[in-house]
């Protein structure tokens, strides 16, 4: 998945974290880009001929991710594939590409070109040359899986990190009242520098930034999280958005679709739902906390001020 994967356990237990391992492997098998074969390229290289059929979970997979492209406002687009191959950020040959061939590939990245027969689980892209990417809800599921797959050993207690999506179970130790510790990344900081720690027990914290995969051209900084309809890096307000979540694939959806939103927009949202909370780094040194009554926030970098709604 292009990132370190950890498991801590509070008791070792080789028997469970085999079966978490090898269950992250067979999901990333059926659901990465990054080779030629997998599931989801399978329904790639057939874009423009024939639908693909794929097995349940990557199917109930591709289902969400069409419904959150289709249903938000937002730069959440599973359909984003070729512009994602276009820029190449975070990969070798990363460069702004001409404005034509943007536009070019802007007409590949519909999710309503994508037809889903659910009897025969199968998914067509209508247009030759479309391409899916679930890179920006497939850690979430993979790390509810594993969640899964810890309380079938009824193990209760741990934390499942994928690179940014840390999914926590219970609390540390015996002490009910403590809180396993989230450091949050300073943007940009060239070291390991915090801009602070979220403080949770039994909640997922997931992280959208633009400082982990980025280039600078002619002076000019370009991050990985493209705008669906200009073809072009978002630009707002934001450093980052984290989402404290129940689930981290809800972490995963909404980090992007608030990252998309920016901070007024996503607010609004947040005060209907208060089943879920972020914490918003804004470019001016401001951190926004909206519904902090499910975490606690130690602030490490004094250069911010915190607001909380």
């Amino acid at each position: 998945m292009g990132t370190t994967v950890s498991l801590t356990l509070i008791e070792p237990n080789d028997t469970v974290a085999q079966a978490v391992f090898d269950s992250i492997k067979l999901l990333e098998d059926k659901l990465t880009v990054n080779r030629l074969i997998s599931e989801v390229m399978s329904i790639n290289l057939a874009a423009g001929s024939h639908p693909v059929t794929v097995s349940s979970s990557v199917f109930s997979l591709i289902e969400q991710a069409q419904k959150v492209s289709l249903h938000f406002n937002s730069c959440f687009n599973f359909a984003i594939g070729p512009l994602v191959k276009l820029w190449k950020i975070g990969f070798n040959g990363q460069q702004v590409p001409p404005a034509k061939l943007i536009k070019q590939r802007l007409l590949l990245t519909d999710p309503n070109n994508i037809e889903l027969d659910t009897n025969n689980r199968s998914v067509f892209l209508k247009k030759f040359g479309m391409e899916i990417d679930l890179g920006a809800i497939a850690k979430g599921y993979i790390a509810d899986v594993a969640k899964l797959i810890l309380h079938k050993y009824q193990v209760y207690q741990g934390i499942i990190n994928l690179g940014g999506n840390v999914l926590t179970l219970g609390s540390p130790l015996t002490n009910e009242n403590s809180y396993w510790h989230v450091g949050l990344k300073k943007p940009f900081a060239t070291d390991d520098k915090l801009s602070g720690v979220i403080k949770v027990k039994n909640k997922s914290v997931v992280t959208s930034g633009i400082y982990e995969r980025f280039f600078i051209q002619n002076n000019h900084l370009y991050h990985h999280i493209l705008d669906p309809k200009t073809g072009y890096p978002l630009d707002n307000e934001l450093d980052s958005v984290t989402v404290i979540s129940n689930s981290s694939l809800e972490g995963d959806i909404y980090s992007t679709v608030f990252y998309g939103w920016g901070l007024d927009n996503s607010r609004k949202y947040l005060q209907k739902h208060q089943n879920l909370s972020a914490i918003f780094l804004l470019k001016n040194k401001t951190i926004a906390l909206i519904n902090p009554d499910n975490f606690v926030f130690q602030l490490i970098d004094t250069q911010y001020k915190i607001i909380t709604d």
